[in-house]
């Protein structure tokens, strides 16, 4: 329950302690699960003392029991060992320290544990981080490959010689880390965060030679498989040999059977490639030379038409009909023009003759008033009124008789 404090009211440090221990005493006893990682049996000693820890965490508590609760066990489990305790939680006052008082121990057998596995992987799968669609491709040549390892191991001796082998010019960003106890889990997963945030890292390799499956455990760990499953660089796993199949295998976008192998399918061989190289070149040679040889066919084919041995036969064939043709058409135009010459002169010639010029070369005049108006009828003019007479010749002034003008006398 909470309890009330101020600043002027505060608790006393053991007053907060007992408080503690009291809420501690009511949680009863717990199976608890962890594995080993110190173990103390002092001779004569009636109490044994080891630290549990959580294998996916960096989380330990102590724990102690008598020595007739852990001789049950003595045999089969030691340090490095899973366990499962029944074990009530303590609280030590005088030093504010949290134990496990324990009652049982039971050693976690592999058939339990692969139980668990099992699992373990059919949740993981149902959550999809197992699909083949969620795996990326690895490039076909990597420039800088990350490398997650034991220190001084023999995987990765196998990967960075077998790799450097096949492709001399390969770069490696190696991280080592604990492959196997209780921190391998937090070492592995922080060495691939590492290498994911790198940019020019093209691809991880998690690697480590084969072993038990107690030792093999942290690759089956819910924490690391989700952080691979959350990397943007393809992930290849490594882990043991051929029969050995932890999680890792199945979140990772590449599975290789040893350490040497991975080194195979994540950069290619230098000498294969150079083999590759020479059979394409041969292969676009031989594919040319056949173009050509076959563009050389059809041009001498092409070449041997009698159109293309004598370009100039169909024009002499006919040049006669050409010139007969230029000939009858110099000719029809020739008559065209001729009639067309001889109509023009008389169409000329009838001009001419309605002209009113030729009227009045033959001694008729035009009569104009003086606004220009031509007299046709005498009743148009006054007497005394002036005109200008127009005649072939030229042109004079004329007055009108002031007697007037009228009908001309029909005698």
């Amino acid at each position: 329950m909470a309890v009330n404090t101020s600043p002027e009211t505060p608790l006393p440090v053991g007053e907060v302690s007992r408080l503690i221990g009291r809420w501690i005493d009511r949680l009863g006893a717990v199976w608890v699960e962890g594995q080993i990682t110190q173990l103390s049996r002092r001779p004569g000693a009636g109490v044994v003392f080891l630290t549990l820890r959580d294998p996916s965490h960096d989380i330990s508590v102590g724990v102690t029991c008598y020595r007739q609760v852990f001789d049950a066990v003595a045999d089969v489990v030691g340090e490095g060992a899973r366990v499962v305790v029944l074990a009530k939680p303590e609280w030590y006052a005088p030093r504010g320290q949290l134990s496990l008082r324990a009652a049982e121990i039971r050693p976690v057998g592999v058939g339990e544990l692969l139980a668990r596995l099992e699992q373990l992987k059919k949740t993981l799968a149902a959550e999809g981080l197992f699909a083949p669609e969620r795996k990326k491709p690895l490039p076909f040549l990597p420039q800088l490959i990350g490398l997650v390892c034991g220190r001084a191991s023999a995987a990765e001796r196998d990967v960075l010689e077998n790799a450097r082998h096949r492709w001399p010019a390969v770069r490696f960003e190696v991280r080592n880390v604990a492959v196997q106890g209780v921190h391998a889990v937090p070492q592995v997963v922080q060495a691939v965060k590492e290498l994911d945030e790198l940019a020019d890292v093209d691809v991880i390799v998690v690697a480590r030679g084969g072993g038990s499956v107690e030792d093999l455990l942290p690759f089956s760990d819910e924490q690391l498989v989700r952080a691979v499953a959350r990397c943007r660089t393809p992930v290849v796993s490594a882990i043991g040999h051929e029969p050995d199949n932890p999680l890792l295998d199945h979140v990772a976008d590449l599975r290789a059977s040893t350490p040497t192998d991975a080194a195979k399918k994540v950069v290619p061989d230098v000498g294969e490639e150079f083999e590759r190289v020479r059979m394409l070149r041969d292969r676009a040679r031989r594919c040319v030379s056949a173009s050509v040889e076959r563009e050389e066919r059809g041009l001498a084919h092409a070449l041997a038409r009698p159109s293309m041995e004598d370009p100039h036969r169909m024009v002499d064939e006919r040049a006669d009909h050409v010139a007969s043709l230029l000939d009858r058409g110099r000719r029809t135009l020739g008559h065209l023009l001729d009639r067309a010459d001889s109509e023009l002169t008389h169409t000329r010639a009838r001009v001419v003759a309605l002209s009113p010029a030729a009227t009045l070369k033959r001694g008729y005049a035009v009569l104009q008033r003086s606004d220009g108006h031509v007299v046709r009828d005498p009743a148009e003019v006054t007497g005394g009124e002036a005109l200008r007479a127009r005649v072939a010749e030229g042109e004079f002034a004329v007055r009108v008789d002031a007697t007037g003008a009228g009908p001309a006398d029909p005698a």
